[in-house]
């Protein structure tokens, strides 16, 4: 009987097997994403044009996404003054969402999704498996660089987001 050791390598690297650099021509030829935030405010991308985005996708039942969630704020608290912005949309009901995002203390725009009116989002990002966690990023001039089927961790954060902050700040 495999270890739990050996089924979370399998399963990081079914994860990083997912895990895919894209390459868009057109600039902010975006898949379409208006959406409410908890608040009821309707926002759109281009709202945070100029800023590398860190888009994510989540559930509150979803343990993964409970898990990087504090990474994403923590990315959002050291890189945010650095034009990192990270975005997320709870495909979620909404008071789970706000209970979530209260006790975490989630600084950063959570948009909200009706799970069943809008589960077609993560498969017009990309996600045709609807698998959550989902992450995408997206550079200043809105081309999607990177994506990302399950936890986005410090190395993809290093590999995917560093490199389009940092050729800003020198």
């Amino acid at each position: 009987m495999p270890t739990k050791k050996i089924l979370f390598t399998l399963a990081l690297l079914a994860a990083l097997a997912l895990a895919k650099p894209t390459h868009a021509t057109n600039a902010w030829d975006l898949p379409p994403l208006l959406l409410p935030d908890i608040q009821g405010n309707q926002h759109s991308l281009y709202d945070w044009h100029g800023r590398v985005i860190l888009l994510n996708f989540w559930a509150s039942w979803c343990g993964p996404c409970l898990v990087e969630i504090p990474h994403l704020i923590e990315y959002q608290r050291q890189y945010g003054k650095n034009q990192l912005q990270v975005v997320s949309v709870g495909l979620d009901d909404l008071d789970k969402l706000k209970n979530v995002i209260r006790s975490l203390k989630i600084p950063y725009p959570v948009l909200y999704a009706n799970p069943d009116k809008q589960l077609g989002l993560l498969t017009q990002w990309g996600d045709s498996l609807r698998v959550l966690p989902y992450t995408v990023v997206i550079n200043r001039d809105g081309t999607i660089v990177f994506q990302r089927v399950g936890i986005f961790d410090d190395e993809a954060f290093e590999l995917a987001v560093l490199p389009l902050i940092e050729s800003t700040t020198h």
